[in-house]
């Protein structure tokens, strides 16, 4: 069942659940910093109103530059600022923020430990009609093979205003990463949100499975664990927001109690949040494990939530993975 004490959206398993693009929790987060601390500074890559960037660009005009399609220049400035005392976010499409510009920001922003903040914008193929050259499904795996780099993936857009505010008051490089189209709400502002640390979202009494979970498809591993319930498969459900640093911690209790895992992410399953989680499950408690994401594959031009299926992360795909995991028990 649902942990209530968490606070949890009360429509999430309805078909009239609240959608709302995660990426519009940055932007709200950006505006609730720019109105706290003058030291926060923006700066976007000839996409205001995509990364949401735009309200604080009108409301701090000092504050916000806008270096146009120039990803490298822009991440090399941020870097500037970052050892200066701002606490500069600088955004773009994941793509070409941390894709075209993976060498500045090793270089100038994490080799130098300025204080940026990387928002990964239209994360993931729920991008949709953009198709596989604007999709990014990579973006977790370089990031976080990153040193002194902390990954942050919400799971909608609340929970992303929470991460972009938390990410302002870490000391030292962030990257965020945001999905563009609309989807379910499943937090609520009551919902704790503690970098580095794991929620579990859906507890069963005899849980045989842990899912565990980030971004966009938190919801399908809840409707997953709904259905497992109905066919008597206990599972839990953990919420895995941080990638870096992750909450190894957590991940062994759940390995521990229920003795098999099933990992679900919008991203590559190589080198992804996934295989963090096989990491430390490798390490410290050798668990039988099954991934449910990108096989290997680009994505393509299509309806969001096709994608999500073609592409084997939907419900059912989800529960097949628990069903294999088991047997492997």
């Amino acid at each position: 069942m649902l942990n209530n004490k968490l606070k949890l959206h009360l429509k999430i398993f309805d078909a009239d659940v609240l959608e709302v693009p995660i990426r519009n929790g940055f932007g709200e987060g950006l505006l609730f910093l720019g109105d706290r601390n003058a030291n926060v500074v923006a700066l976007s890559a000839d996409l205001t109103e995509s990364t949401r960037t735009e309200a604080f660009a009108k409301k701090f005009p000092d504050r916000y530059f806008e270096v146009g399609v120039a990803e490298q220049n822009m991440a090399t400035v941020a870097a500037g600022l970052g050892v200066s005392g701002k606490i500069p976010f600088i955004a773009s499409y994941a793509t070409f923020s941390p894709g075209r510009n993976y060498e500045q920001i090793r270089t100038t922003i994490a080799y130098n430990n300025s204080n940026v903040k990387i928002a990964g914008h239209h994360a993931g193929v729920s991008v949709g009609p953009d198709g596989a050259t604007h999709q990014a499904t990579e973006d977790i795996a370089i990031m976080r093979a990153m040193p002194n780099m902390l990954v942050f993936v919400p799971c909608d857009a609340i929970e992303a205003k929470k991460a972009t505010i938390a990410a302002a008051q870490i000391d030292g490089p962030v990257y965020v990463r945001f999905a563009r189209e609309k989807s379910a709400i499943v937090t609520t502002e009551e919902t704790p949100f503690t970098p580095g640390k794991i929620d579990v979202f859906w507890d069963s009494r005899k849980p045989q499975v842990a899912i565990i979970a980030c971004g966009l498809l938190m919801r399908n591993a809840l409707l997953a664990a709904k259905e497992l319930e109905k066919e008597k498969i206990g599972v839990i459900v953990l919420n895995n927001h941080s990638i870096k640093p992750m909450d190894e911690k957590a991940i062994i209790r759940a390995a521990e109690r229920t003795g098999a895992v099933v990992t679900v992410e919008e991203h590559q399953i190589a080198g992804g949040m996934g295989s963090a989680v096989a990491e430390v499950l490798a390490k410290h408690r050798p668990t039988p494990i099954e991934f449910v994401g990108m096989r290997d594959t680009f994505g393509e031009s299509g309806q969001p939530e096709a994608l999500i299926e073609k592409y084997g992360m939907g419900v059912e795909d989800i529960k097949k993975a628990v069903k294999k995991v088991i047997s492997r028990k």
